[in-house]
């Protein structure tokens, strides 16, 4: 059976958190394309969001927050990260923090690494979901190799029924990915440029007095 479409309307979303905790996994439009997700403490949650793109976890996912506070039970904020969300979320900036030692994450979520990358999209729809069952593991919603899901038809074409739930919030905005500061060394580095250009992120750490070596 494919999955359903409903409206991303708070009945559509308080549906979507209900699939969510029932362990079920989400296709929901965010502030770039279109995402699935799963609640965090599924079991084998963050593995079946792998088997609905049909690829193998070699990369970590990141987690969508509903408000910083959440970022800082997952992560270990540094002046850095903190100084980069405060100015930044929501909007197009990830951070990658170390794991907080005491919130052990799944394997698949990381990579097998001990940092996780973090971000507050600027859409209410991933933010109420993460307000309803906690930080949201989310990738694109798309089957690896193919476009990403300009908007739910598209999803329910690609994924059928791979997903038990599509929010239809209309046409993907699109846009440019996040930008990706790495936050756990010495220096915060730019793993990938996006969104917030590389000026913007190193005003921010100025004003804050934090190190870097970033050069536009």
């Amino acid at each position: 059976m494919t999955a359903p479409i409903v409206r991303d309307d708070p009945a559509g979303r308080a549906r979507a958190v209900e699939v969510l905790r029932a362990g079920g996994v989400v296709a929901l439009p965010t502030d770039t394309v279109y995402g699935i997700c799963v609640a965090l403490d599924t079991p084998g949650g963050v593995e079946r969001l792998f088997a609905v793109k049909r690829r193998p976890p070699d990369k970590g996912i990141m987690l969508l927050l509903e408000r910083l506070e959440q970022a800082e039970t997952i992560g270990a904020m540094n002046a850095a990260a903190t100084a980069l969300a405060g100015a930044c979320w929501p909007g197009g900036l990830t951070v990658v923090v170390p794991q907080r030692p005491d919130r052990p994450l799944p394997d698949a979520l990381t990579g097998g690494t001990p940092t996780i990358g973090l971000r507050m999209p600027d859409h209410d729809a991933p933010r109420a979901l993460a307000a309803g069952v906690g930080p949201l593991p989310t990738t694109s919603a798309n089957v690896s190799g193919l476009p990403e899901g300009r908007d739910a038809p598209e999803i329910r074409s690609q994924l059928g029924d791979a997903v038990d739930l599509i929010l239809d919030g209309g046409p993907a905005h699109g846009g440019p990915a996040s930008t990706v500061v790495d936050c756990t060394g010495e220096l915060p580095g730019i793993l990938r440029v996006g969104a917030i250009p590389v000026v913007r992120v190193a005003e921010i750490l100025d004003r804050a007095g934090v190190g870097h070596d970033l050069r536009p």
